[in-house]
């Protein structure tokens, strides 16, 4: 690969990236553009844009943008509408995010010239794999550089002698390094490594952030009602939000709670297996009301197909994928299914667990008539169930009488 004269690098303003920062302009003498994401990590954006200044990027070079709301929309919601699970548990909280970013920065670089993106995830982790198909898949001529599989600064120690040389800001705490690193956005918050390394060990109370102990939550439940139209969620107790805004207010109402916690060791797409605490208090509450709202709006045969799919609709994003034809041919068909996932969706929220305790909908499929144990008016004549069971059990009689003759 020929050495990029233009880089755009995606930037939090950390530690690690201000490195990566320097190591491509004395590395490769190129140009830098950073690009840093808000999506909603909670955090304070406007020191990565003074220290980009610091490192020398031209304020023209410097892009900070709050992707809250198209975070929400197009890539947390339809992923939602799938009720999508990684390996049933993980809500894909780092997973989902990766694409977008992976699509302004390659848009970044068209509009700016620059003939490279970069990234700060690992040779170790699914990070990398994700901005780089998601780059290729946006534009195949793309350069991509992923410092950690080039340079030579492979130790804590390195990387802090090399910022020492630089003049970068090395921050410093009371409990000095970070005991673990830790991924946020709107989403959710992912902690990993260091004192998470031993899948034997409890994880301590402080790697919580969002989220209060369950124990410590509320003794009184609080009963919250959830609006959808076709499988997205729109309002709060009758308040219509937008989607960034709603899934904030879930956040308060479900860290609140305490819901939303999960302690996972999942398998890696680079092979490996690795501990994480996520903590994705309002995406638990939604999943808990979409499944709820399906309940009594989709149709059997296509809630069954849809959650048939769900688990290959995970992975795929989980291995990031989310932009190949595969899962936007299982999109479709997901969003197909959602034309009158439409209504209201009552629940309980009360010390880490969100609970549907009522559901209703003008698209609604239940009939009470038909499922009452009072008199049903001739809805649903039951003698109809002899002759269903008998075919039903026709090939069940088959095998037993021949497995019958074949013992005897």
């Amino acid at each position: 690969m020929s050495a990029p004269k233009k880089v755009v690098l995606a930037y939090s303003g950390g530690l690690d990236t201000s490195i990566i920062l320097k190591w491509l302009q004395t590395e490769y003498d190129c140009e830098v553009i950073t690009f840093t994401a808000d999506l909603g990590q909670g955090e304070e954006l406007e020191p990565a844009r003074a220290k980009a200044e610091l490192l020398g990027i031209k304020p023209e070079n410097i892009h900070i943008e709050d992707v809250r709301e198209e975070f929400v929309r197009d890539f947390v919601f339809p992923m939602f509408r799938a009720n999508a699970q990684y390996e049933g548990l993980y809500l894909l909280g780092t997973s989902i995010a990766r694409p977008l970013i992976s699509k302004r920065l390659v848009e970044i670089a068209a509009e700016t010239g620059a003939d490279a993106v970069s990234h700060g995830a690992t040779g170790k982790g699914n990070d990398q794999v994700r901005f780089e198909l998601s780059a290729y898949a946006l534009n195949p001529d793309i350069k991509v550089i992923a410092p950690w599989r080039e340079w030579d600064l492979t130790s804590r120690t390195r990387l802090i002698e090399f910022a020492e040389q630089h003049q970068i800001p090395v921050a410093k705490d009371k409990r000095g390094e970070a005991p673990f690193s830790v991924d946020a956005n709107l989403l959710h918050t992912s902690s990993e490594g260091k004192v998470l390394e031993d899948p034997g060990v409890d994880a301590p109370d402080y790697v919580y952030q969002r989220t209060v102990s369950p124990e410590d939550a509320p003794d009184q439940p609080e009963i919250i009602e959830i609006g959808f139209a076709k499988g997205d969620a729109v309002s709060i107790n009758g308040k219509e939000m937008s989607p960034a805004t709603l899934l904030t207010a879930l956040n308060a109402l479900g860290g609140k709670h305490g819901i939303g916690r999960l302690d996972f060791v999942e398998n890696r797409f680079v092979g490996m297996k690795s501990r994480g605490v996520y903590e994705t208090p309002g995406g638990t509450v939604l999943l808990e009301a979409h499944r709820g709202i399906e309940q009594i709006t989709l149709d059997s045969g296509a809630g069954h197909l849809k959650d048939s799919i769900m688990p290959r609709y995970a992975e795929l994003i989980y291995n990031g994928f989310w932009f190949s034809p595969e899962r936007e041919m299982l999109q479709a068909l997901i969003d197909k299914s959602q034309e009158h996932v439409t209504g209201t969706v009552r629940l309980k929220l009360y010390k880490g667990s969100a609970t549907t305790i009522a559901r209703w909908s003008d698209h609604s499929l239940y009939s009470e008539a038909h499922v009452t144990f009072e008199e049903d008016a001739g809805a649903y004549d039951q003698a109809d169930a002899q002759g269903f069971i008998q075919l039903n059990a026709l090939r069940l009689k088959l095998l037993a009488a021949r497995n019958k003759r074949l013992k005897s």
